[in-house]
């Protein structure tokens, strides 16, 4: 038993060292979107369903392709650290660059024709238009994630996550304090909001690219080469597979909010259930960092060749990760009565979102493990298998039977909510049977495999020339 205890002690520590920072870096981030939307509530009614349509329709939409993209670095580059090949990681990332800025590229032309995209998905004309002008005006934000994720990516694989948190902090309290200049002293209104979100994202990058570049990654970092050019094709293969599973549960809780827009009353009915999004979203950011933690440790562990190591590390970041779901659940019932006044004065969404509360407390408690079990499924490589599993769940079942509550039997945004909740439940009921069931020697070879295949000798050799010839 003694034993038991210290060896779940020592793996909750190395978990902590790179989810501590990697929930702070999380809330951090995300807190720009809700001090974004804090800010917005106050202009009124339309001007926050609008924002917040545009955050989680258009900018989810964009955030989780390029995520999901940024993604295939996770799984690589934490079983490169493993098989101890710190040298490829840098041309890793960069092929991430390459691939990441090519997508929000394409991703353009979504953030441009936001407003009709919004009305033909049924959304009032006044909160598309509202959406079109936020998102045309936040454009640079896009190309900004497409930079931000793989430099993420890049520090976690390698547990350098602190001085990443701290930038993100830094630029929060920016970001917060030009709100309240502009915004709410000034009065600039939405174009300001649009415009210090642009600014405050690239502030993270400016900083992150100063901690890239300052000397501290003598092995993984030997600055720009043309290798991030080749071998591609591998890459966009892994990268495509993360993005659909990461879209694919990213877009459930968009399509949830296009449901809603389309119910009598929309402006009331998605303001209601966009606070308790933000709410559950931030509970989410402790998930989101066991998720990273668990994906890292993971992938090093499989890189390494320790399968059991790997097995425990899952068992310990699923339990850290509820007992914080439960909290979390438990503060949010009981304050429940001042949760919507953060956001809004307006009576009438103040009573309706605090109808929604009890559902929050459910869902921030459902997904304080299932974002760890897809933080599993990077580390190990099992993208392609959860996208199929995400289509059943969400799209199959937990969309339709929300539909059918929330229009045929009249329960309007609960009964959306209700089916929402019902395929999070059996996708993750299905992901926690998978991942106690797996045999994680043979995950052990397949990730050599993977590294050999796509990162391996030839590539190695390839690099090492590459730096040679330079030097030279």
């Amino acid at each position: 038993m003694g034993r038991l205890v210290a060896k779940s002690w020592d793996e909750s520590k190395k978990m902590w060292h790179i989810g501590g920072p990697a929930i702070l870096t999380g809330v951090f981030q995300f807190s720009v979107g809700f001090v974004t939307v804090a800010f917005v509530g106050h202009l009124g009614d339309v001007e926050l369903a609008g924002v917040s349509i545009a955050l989680s329709v258009i900018e989810t939409f964009a955030f989780g392709i390029l995520l999901g993209m940024g993604s295939a670095l996770e799984t690589l580059c934490g079983q490169a650290v493993g098989a101890g090949q710190l040298h490829m990681l840098g041309v890793y990332m960069q092929r991430s660059w390459v691939i990441t800025e090519v997508t929000a590229l394409v991703l353009s032309p979504v953030y441009v024709f936001a407003s009709p995209i919004l009305k033909l998905l049924r959304q009032s004309k006044d909160i598309s238009e509202v959406a079109g002008r936020y998102t045309i005006w936040v454009i640079p934000q896009l190309f900004a994630y497409a930079m931000n994720f793989p430099l993420q990516k890049f520090f976690q694989s390698q547990s350098k996550v602190w001085v990443m948190a701290a930038i993100n902090g830094v630029v929060l309290g920016i970001h917060a304090l030009l709100n309240w200049i502009f915004v709410t002293k000034m009065g600039h209104g939405l174009l300001a909001t649009a415009i210090i979100g642009n600014v405050s994202w690239w502030l993270i990058n400016l900083g992150q690219m100063a901690y890239l570049v300052s000397g501290f990654f003598p092995e993984a970092w030997k600055g720009f080469s043309m290798l991030a050019f080749q071998n591609l094709a591998a890459f966009v293969k892994l990268s495509l597979a993360s993005a659909v599973m990461l879209c694919l549960e990213l877009w459930y809780y968009t399509a949830v909010i296009i449901l809603v827009g389309c119910l009598k009353n929309p402006q009331i009915a998605v303001g209601a259930i966009s606070i308790c999004m933000n709410y559950q979203l931030w509970t989410l950011m402790v998930a989101l960092g066991l998720n990273a933690a668990v994906s890292v440790r993971v992938s090093n562990e499989l890189g390494a060749n320790h399968p059991k190591a790997a097995k425990f590390a899952v068992i310990v970041s699923v339990s850290t990760s509820l007992f914080f779901g439960f909290i979390f659940m438990a503060i949010v019932l009981i304050s429940r009565k001042h949760i919507p006044k953060v956001f809004t004065d307006v009576p009438e969404l103040i009573r309706e979102t605090s109808k929604l509360v009890y559902l929050l407390g459910a869902t921030i408690l459902l997904n304080s493990v299932q974002p760890v079990l897809s933080g599993v499924a990077i580390g190990a490589g099992w993208q392609t298998s959860v996208a199929f599993i995400n289509v059943a769940c969400y799209y199959l079942l937990g969309l339709p039977l929300g539909a059918v509550l929330g229009f045929k039997f009249k329960l309007n945004e609960l009964g959306i909510w209700v089916g929402m909740l019902m395929g999070t439940l059996v996708q993750t009921v299905i992901l926690l049977l998978i991942t106690f069931r797996t045999k994680w020697e043979k995950e052990a070879m397949q990730a050599e495999e993977r590294i050999r295949t796509w990162g391996g000798q030839h590539e190695s050799q390839s690099a090492s020339c590459a730096q040679e010839a330079q030097a030279l």
